[in-house]
């Protein structure tokens, strides 16, 4: 198990009343749900451009659907 660091933070209380009630919800930690939107964030940036499984759903659409859209396109 990883070693947790506290941090301290504002942020719009809309939002952390969102968060709050996504945790209640999902019957989650607060803090586990910080945590996955921290990490979502971060491997957002690390990637420059499209995520890899967005441009694989994209080309099987294309690649399933590219008669359609020749038509469509017309």
């Amino acid at each position: 198990m990883s070693v947790k660091q506290r941090f301290a933070a504002q942020v719009d209380p809309e939002l952390l009343a969102t968060a709050r009630a996504i945790a209640v919800a999902e019957g989650r930690q607060f803090q586990s749900v910080v945590e996955e939107a921290l990490v979502d964030f971060v491997e957002k940036r690390k990637t420059p451009g499209p995520r890899a499984h967005v441009m694989a759903q994209y080309q099987a659409s294309v690649d399933r659907n590219s008669e359609l859209y020749e038509r469509l396109a017309k």
